[in-house]
């Protein structure tokens, strides 16, 4: 079988982080590793209807935004998306997908302005999942390749914390099993499981079966964007569905009257409980119950935040805010279309500000703040 090649010139990029094109037969063409300004030859690697997927067979002329990759593991093991690129570009591809998201899905005329970063584009992650294999006479401790359950061997990643890449290599040394996997988290307790972290003199002390954001200082700015756009009252009272470990409940809850944070998993609701007391902020309680099942009724917020899965709000949790009609509606996501979507079903509100966080450097994702006001 003849092999396909095609010469294309990149536009652009997708959600996943690769290049756009367009073949001459109208298909968009998503290519891995492809930087906004590439004229390059590409081999298709599968084919749908409208679109198609390719790897670069070679380039003809480089973007000016395409640079040496700074990491040996790159692009094998999958874990970044836009180390071929400069990070000026990195955050303009991230700025258009949210804004193409709003315009094209929720038809908002709302954009956000510029995105957020701590400007740290390395040694960021304060959590890794590292994966054991031992074959013959040789153990492999790294990360699954992309969509498989194959193990990249990893030295070092450029992206964790260096207390955990100090780790890496203790393992890497002295596996701790044949077999298996590890999690690692900077801020560990002495003689405990739990790690604590500090943002803005709120300590927070988290399970290793919670979930935290793995960066603590892009998490900040969000906490604290959150927080101006919650705008809170000392009259007032929030209501935080998916609230964790209580992170912003207790963050933006604390300028309130009275907050309440809503979530699901049991432990988490004991770590934010814990957080609560150790922090002297009695203005908060927690309960464990499933966002789409919990009656809400009785409850009058003036402003609901959500922090959704990346699937976003379900539905019957979009029926109980508009029953709720709280004033303001402040929408953290990790997913800029789900978040778009939504929009249009939370009809009484419209969408006035929004911003981009770069929580994820040298990946394709990105995290949103949405403020959404009372019609």
């Amino acid at each position: 079988m003849n092999e396909r090649t095609y010469t294309v010139n990149i536009t652009g990029y997708a959600s996943g982080g690769e290049g756009v094109a367009r073949l001459e037969d109208g298909r968009v063409v998503f290519v891995r590793g492809a930087a906004r300004g590439d004229k390059c030859e590409i081999t298709i690697t599968s084919e749908h209807p409208r679109s198609c997927n390719a790897d670069i067979k070679s380039i003809i002329h480089p973007s000016e935004h395409r640079i040496l990759s700074d990491c040996p593991h790159y692009p094998e093991c999958g874990g970044c998306d836009f180390r071929h690129i400069t990070y000026e570009e990195e955050l303009r591809a991230k700025l258009n997908r949210v804004n193409n998201a709003l315009e094209r899905i929720a038809k908002a005329t709302v954009r956000a302005e510029d995105i957020i970063s701590t400007g740290q584009i390395n040694g960021y992650r304060n959590k890794a999942v590292f994966h054991i294999e031992s074959k013959e006479e040789n153990t492999i401790v790294g990360f699954y390749r992309e969509n498989t359950n194959d193990i990249c061997p990893i030295e070092k990643c450029l992206l964790l914390e260096d207390e955990i890449n100090d780790a890496l290599h203790i393992i890497r040394s002295n596996p701790p099993c044949a077999t298996g996997s590890i999690a690692l988290r900077t801020g560990g307790k002495a003689n405990s499981s739990q790690v604590e972290i500090n943002l803005d003199d709120v300590i927070y002390e988290v399970s290793q079966e919670s979930f935290f954001q793995v960066n603590n200082d892009a998490a900040l700015l969000l906490f604290r964007r959150a927080r101006d756009y919650a705008a809170l009252l000392p009259s007032e009272n929030l209501l935080d569905i998916y609230c964790g470990v209580g992170s912003m409940t207790l963050f933006i809850g604390r300028d309130a009257r009275y907050a309440l944070g809503v979530e699901s998993n049991s432990i988490a609701v004991d770590d934010a409980r814990n957080n609560a007391n150790r922090n002297g902020i009695g203005n908060v309680d927690f309960i464990c119950a499933d966002a789409m099942e919990h009656d809400y009724s009785g409850l009058k917020p003036d402003c609901i935040i959500v922090d959704p899965p990346r699937k976003g709000l379900a539905p019957a949790v979009v029926k109980k805010i508009l029953e709720m009609a709280p004033s303001r509606i402040v929408y953290v996501s990790c997913d800029p279309a789900t978040l778009s979507r939504d929009i249009s079903r939370l009809y009484d509100y419209e969408a006035t500000k929004i911003s981009a966080v770069d929580m994820f450097p040298r990946t394709a994702n990105v995290e949103c703040c949405l403020l959404l006001v009372r019609r």
